[in-house]
This record gives structure tokens, C-alpha cells and sequence, in this order.
């Protein structure tokens, strides 16, 4: 491997273990600090909504409307965008609400333990939210590889941005597991585990893609990915913001995910 591919696929790694960063939270904190939980989901999907609306987006079209030409380009552009956002639309349609690790959960929760009367369904449920988040994990970590191969630059934004993404996903994946087993470590190291489909995702699209990788091949995982990452801000990550906003932090978030993107993009063109 080359020193880009490996840039690539240590970025997945960061991204993903942030999963394991929001089980510590959950585990030395005792109740959730909403407004920042409200502010940092906010700035994630800043972040998210401009670099593949404003960057990714765009990028796509350039590459495809340079091999297509300008009427076929868009029309793939579009077509990858949308597809992208069905993609994980379709998952997260596959996945219960109870074992979807985009349904934020606040640590207050962690610490009231298993009943007696579910025991065994939460057991069921906290394996199945395991699998959830690895599943979740394994598109956005092929999104963030094959962005970071394309442009490094672009490839640290946003796997900065899937990591504080998955900060909060880490606590939604501990509490339910802890529910199950009553165990803190079990809970983290599941948790952990999870979070590594992101590099997973990553070490596949190097096997699989690599090998077809060209322009167009590129504009059109461009295009998805900035479908996937305006699906999940638009989808999860701001009605989680405003659930727990006070103050208006969730906005606050968003417009200095935005400008922080913004100016990185400028500095590190």
C-alpha cells in the first residue's frame, strides 16, 4: 500500500473509534450535558450539510460532466445523490427504532440498569444494536476512505465530521448493551467493536473498488456519499439537536459547523 491508501484508511480508523470515545462518556459521566450534546450534534451536521452540498457535490459533477458531458454528467450526479440518501434511508428502514443506533439516548439512562421483566429481550436487543451501528458504519466508512484517496484534505473533514457523528451513536450503542448484560466493559467492547466497521468498510472498498476505480466511478460514490452524510443531518442529527437544544445551541452549532468548514476548505485548498 502507498502512503495515500494508508492516509485513507487511518482516517476511517479515527472516525471510527470516536464510537468508543461516547461509551467512555457514558461510563464516567453521570447525566448527559444536553446543551452541549444539542450543540456538537448541531455543528456535526453543519459540517455534514455544507462540505457535500457546497464541496462534494460539486466535485461529483465536475468529474462526471468532464467524462459524460454536461446533460448525462448531472443527470448521474442527481442519480448518485438520491441514491445515496435511499441507500441509507433503506437501512435505517431495515433497523427498528429500538436498536438503531441513531436514536440518541442520554446517560442518565445507562445507569437505571436492566429490569427483571426484560432481561432477555434487552440481551436480544443490545447484540442487534451492535450489528446496527456496524452496519451504519460500514457505508460511512467506504465514504470516507474513497474521499480521503480523492482528497486527502476533504478526507480529514469529513472524517472529523463522522467522528463527532459517532461520539453521540458510541452512547446510543452502550446504553442498551449495558441494559442487556449489566456489564460496563462488555458494553464498551461491543461498542468498540462496532465502531471498527468504519475502517471494515474502508479495507473492502480497497479490495473491491480499487481495481475499477475511475473518474466516473468516483463522481458517483462522491455524489452518494454527499447524499448519505445530507440524509443523516437532515434525518437524525438535527431532530436530535433540537430535542435537546437550549438556547438555540443546536443553530449556533450548525452555523459554526458551517463557517469552521468553510474556512478549513479555503486554508487547506
Amino acid at each position: 500500500m502507498d502512503g495515500s491508501i494508508l492516509y485513507a484508511l487511518g482516517l476511517t480508523l479515527f472516525a471510527g473509534l470516536a464510537t468508543g470515545v461516547g461509551s467512555l462518556i457514558a461510563f464516567f459521566t453521570s447525566r448527559t450535558n444536553t446543551k452541549f450534546l444539542s450543540f456538537a450534534l448541531g455543528f456535526s451536521a453543519g459540517v455534514m450539510i455544507y462540505v457535500s452540498l457546497v464541496e462534494i457535490f460539486v466535485k461529483a459533477k465536475h468529474a462526471l460532466v468532464a467524462e459524460l458531458g454536461m446533460k448525462q454528467g448531472y443527470l448521474f450526479t442527481i442519480v448518485g445523490f438520491f441514491g445515496g440518501m435511499l441507500l441509507i434511508a433503506l437501512i435505517d428502514k431495515l433497523i427498528p427504532k429500538q436498536g438503531n443506533p441513531h436514536e440518541v439516548k442520554m446517560v442518565e439512562d445507562l445507569h437505571r440498569g436492566p429490569s427483571n421483566d426484560d432481561y432477555a429481550k434487552l440481551m436480544k436487543m443490545g447484540i442487534f444494536t451492535a450489528l446496527a451501528i456496524g452496519i451504519h458504519n460500514f457505508p460511512e466508512g467506504i465514504a470516507t476512505f474513497v474521499s480521503a484517496l480523492n482528497d486527502p484534505n476533504l478526507g480529514l473533514a469529513i472524517a472529523i465530521a463522522v467522528a463527532i457523528h459517532n461520539i453521540p451513536e458510541g452512547i446510543a450503542v452502550s446504553v442498551p448493551i449495558f441494559y442487556a448484560t449489566g456489564n460496563r466493559k462488555k458494553a464498551f467492547k461491543l461498542s468498540f467493536l462496532s465502531g471498527l466497521a468504519e475502517p471494515v468498510g474502508a479495507f473492502v472498498a480497497y479490495l473491491v473498488l480499487m481495481p475499477f476505480l475511475n473518474d466516473v466511478m468516483f463522481g458517483m460514490i462522491f455524489a452518494g456519499v454527499a447524499g448519505i452524510m445530507v440524509f443523516i443531518s437532515l434525518d437524525e442529527l438535527l431532530p436530535a439537536a433540537r430535542k435537546y437544544d437550549e438556547a438555540h445551541s443546536s443553530i449556533y452549532g450548525v452555523v459554526l459547523g458551517m463557517i469552521v468548514m468553510a474556512i478549513s476548505l479555503v486554508l487547506l485548498a
